[in-house]
């Protein structure tokens, strides 16, 4: 057998540590019965988080049985977030969102400026800081292929 080499490529990548990158996940649970309602509320507000600059991803996912939302969201930077929750979340659907679910955890990573954390606290989240690591927007910039090379 060969030995296998893979070439060393510098990296190109986002880094975790001294990012201004900010997100989080936040887990609700939702009344039984009442998924399609909170989903009419979902998708408008998706569609205006959309339209957000800042707004890097932005998913929401359920249990099977439609009773726990788990919402991942991923920011630019703190200025992204504040605008975020004052502009499109706060005025126009926190109250009918809020309605419908129970907020049970919420967990923000990265470095949020006082002005972020000042904007969450209602949520009382957990502040999660980055102390090493590194963010790989695709498997390619590990070793510059998109696959591993093929072993005889």
């Amino acid at each position: 057998m060969g030995a296998m080499c893979l070439q060393a490529q510098a990296e190109t990548v986002n880094p975790a540590v001294g990012s201004e990158e900010v997100y989080w996940v936040v887990t609700f649970s939702i009344p039984q019965g009442q998924m399609d309602k909170f989903k009419a509320v979902v998708a408008p507000l998706v569609a205006d988080t959309k339209k957000e600059l800042g707004a890097l991803e932005y998913e929401y996912t359920a249990s099977d049985d439609e009773r726990t939302v788990e919402i991942v969201e991923r920011y630019s930077n703190s200025a992204a977030v504040v605008s975020h929750v004052t502009q499109t979340f706060g005025p126009k659907y926190s109250k009918p969102f809020l309605e419908i679910a129970k907020l049970e955890r919420f967990v923000v990573y990265g470095t949020p400026s006082a002005e972020a954390k000042e904007v969450l606290k209602g949520f009382n989240p957990v502040y999660m800081a980055p102390f090493d690591g590194f963010t790989r927007t695709t498997a390619a910039e590990a070793t510059g292929t998109t696959a591993p090379p093929a072993t005889k």
